[in-house]
């Protein structure tokens, strides 16, 4: 089977690598169709997301979709969807025996196994391949009339739902996105649908915002522009989604007094600045937002009940086009969510 593997920084190669078959309690999947995410080109880019550095080659990719190739013995695989049936993953597998675990917080469980990740050596292989074995319980059958090209948003969407669940309630409420990537536009449509009253987004750069609006903003402001009238007013809730010192800066200038500030995107490795007064005086509360958990399902059933997302996925190319995909994923100027296609069709 052919995959999409990072040796290091700026080391993408097509190789051919073995497939052994689903071992017991596990599901192969011949995946159809993945997402590039920032984590993605982070690795492709510098060898590293934050604090996880490459030490060994890795097949990229968590945001994959397909269909059940073939079930593995035991632990009643057997009783599971049928080869066919078109499923999405959840990338992750947490421990289960942790104190984070056990209060229900399995997303931030320190032990846990995610696809495509170099958090833990040896790192967990991704689902940028024709095939994979995930386990069982990762396996989530699409609801019906819901397409591979949607479901391939449950993964992002899910990311951009536990971070306005962070947020705490935000219907009626004033909103600040900063980075108006996959994820910021994700995170648009995910407050669109929990109600809030006014969302305004800021980026550098004109299409991210284009599409921003595209999924719902209410308003769109140039970050490079602060006499904007956007910016007028404090916000209740402000969400970090560039993953840019700068962005969050503007987080914690923009919120207004007793207001939410949630750290989404992530930073650069090491320390970095922080107005640690204007936090204090201003009684701000800053929550991190880590990936997900159960809110994978919720974005399934979110996409199969059309909430608007179309407007996040902006070019699809074939997997021997990798390299051309990663460079379009980069280029903020012209795409949002590139997907490849790994069916070979």
């Amino acid at each position: 089977m052919r995959a999409c593997v990072v040796h290091g920084a700026g080391d993408l190669r097509i190789e051919e690598r073995p497939f052994t078959g689903p071992g017991p309690g596990e599901i192969a999947v011949a995946v159809a169709l993945g997402g590039i995410c920032g984590s993605d080109l982070h690795y492709h880019h510098s060898g590293r997301v934050g604090d996880f550095a490459l030490r060994e080659p890795m097949v990229l990719g968590h945001e994959v979709v397909g269909h059940v190739a073939d079930l593995g013995p035991g632990a009643g695989v057997p009783d599971g969807p049928a080869p066919g049936t078109p499923i999405a993953i959840h990338p992750a597998t947490p421990c289960g025996a942790c104190e984070e675990c056990a209060r229900g917080r399995r997303n931030i469980c320190g032990h846990t196994r995610y696809l495509g990740s170099a958090a833990h050596t040896p790192h967990v292989q991704g689902g940028f391949a024709q095939l994979v074995s995930v386990p069982a319980d990762q396996v989530r059958p699409l609801p019906p009339g819901l397409s591979l090209r949607r479901a391939v948003l449950a993964e992002p969407l899910s990311v951009a739902l536990h971070a306005v669940r962070r947020a705490g309630e935000v219907r009626g409420r004033r909103v600040l996105v900063t980075g108006a990537g996959p994820i910021g536009c994700l995170v648009v449509a995910a407050l669109r649908h929990a109600g809030a009253a006014e969302i305004v987004v800021s980026d550098l750069h004109e299409e991210p915002l284009r599409i921003a609006e595209a999924m719902g903003a209410t308003a769109t402001v140039r970050a490079d522009r602060p006499a904007d009238a956007a910016w007028s007013g404090g916000f209740d809730v402000a969400v970090e989604a560039s993953g840019a010192p700068a962005g969050l800066r503007t987080c914690v200038e923009r919120a207004r007094r007793g207001g939410t500030v949630v750290l989404l995107g992530l930073l650069p490795p090491g320390e970095i600045g922080l107005l640690g007064n204007v936090t204090v005086t201003r009684e701000l509360e800053l929550r991190g937002a880590f990936r997900f958990d159960t809110e994978f399902d919720e974005a399934l059933t979110l996409l199969a009940q059309g909430l608007h997302v179309e407007p996040a996925v902006t070019h699809v190319f074939p997997l021997e086009r990798s390299a051309a995909a990663f460079a379009a994923a980069r280029d903020r100027t012209v795409a949002s969510k590139v997907l490849l296609d790994l069916s070979g069709e």
